[in-house]
């Protein structure tokens, strides 16, 4: 059977709308998401904010608001990152954020340059590819259509045109059809940038998108986009800080148990409900790997 094409380059027509549209779509986020939170290191004990003898991980992501985002100074911010910052001081240890191309993320890991990778990532289905701590949280891979639009279920995808983020998770569902609802494509745009989705999907450059559902509730909130997200999630996943699949010290099996006390004490819960009104979803990880 014929599989959907993965776009890697895109014709400079769609290039060009796609940036213009992005230009403006992008212009209130450290703005916006600076009004919805505050630095990782606030909540944190003081000892831990100001212990010099933590050692220092060396931790890459993207951007994806709420998650991971640069504030109006600069500093990488964002609800994963309040979530690590915590979790490794309470296993001796302080994070330095540097952003990455995501592409790069194994190679990065590989070479040593960094010490693990986070930023909603999904553990689910990636389990024999690195040594992971968590999962810390709960998410739905899904997808999102304009209210207008006359897909309502997976099905009614068959021949359209979709957007997603490249070496994401739905990116593998939909290239190689994992999801057995899911049904032949006509072709898949995989961009190296999230923030290129919602513009895609406006400009009417592709019928669908699709990601995290926490990312397009944050894109509703902070910029008055509407979606309508089907209600057949593309997949369940739990989401995890990644290690190289060979490094061998053991730091995310304690990483892993900080996760768990956090889940136990509510600091998890404190934390997801300073971006999200409603946090019991993202801490309902019942069967999630």
């Amino acid at each position: 059977m014929k599989r959907p094409r993965r776009s890697v380059a895109i014709s400079l027509f769609v290039a060009l709308a796609v940036a213009s549209a992005f230009v403006v779509a992008i212009a209130g986020c450290s703005e916006s998401n600076g009004r919805a939170s505050t630095s990782a290191l606030e909540g944190l004990d003081a000892s831990q904010v100001k212990d010099d003898n933590l050692k220092t991980l060396s931790v890459g992501s993207d951007l994806y608001p709420p998650f991971v985002y640069t504030d109006e100074y600069g500093d990488i911010v964002g609800l994963d990152v309040e979530i690590l910052t915590e979790a490794l001081a309470r296993i001796g240890y302080k994070p330095k954020y540097q952003l990455i191309d995501w592409e790069k993320k194994n190679e990065l890991l590989a070479s040593g340059e960094l010490d693990c990778v986070m930023g909603s990532f999904s553990m689910t289905g990636r389990e024999n590819e690195y040594r992971w701590a968590g999962p810390y949280l709960a998410s739905r891979q899904v997808v999102a259509v304009d209210p207008q639009s006359d897909i309502y279920t997976l099905a009614d995808l068959e021949d359209k045109v979709v957007a997603v983020q490249s070496t994401t998770k739905p990116e593998d569902i939909l290239l190689n059809r994992t999801n057995e609802n899911v049904p032949q494509i006509k072709e898949l745009y995989s961009f190296s940038d999230r923030s290129y989705l919602n513009p895609a999907l406006v400009e009417g450059l592709v019928d669908a998108i699709a990601a995290h559902e926490s990312s397009f509730l944050t894109y509703e909130k902070d910029y008055g986009v509407t979606y309508r997200i089907l209600d057949e999630p593309l997949l369940e996943v739990g989401l995890g800080t990644a290690f190289d699949i060979n490094d061998t010290r053991g730091i995310d099996v304690k990483l892993t148990h900080a996760y768990q006390e956090m889940l136990a004490d509510g600091t998890m819960e404190r934390l997801v409900s300073k971006y999200f009104d409603d946090p019991s979803p993202f801490l309902n990880m019942e069967g999630l790997s």
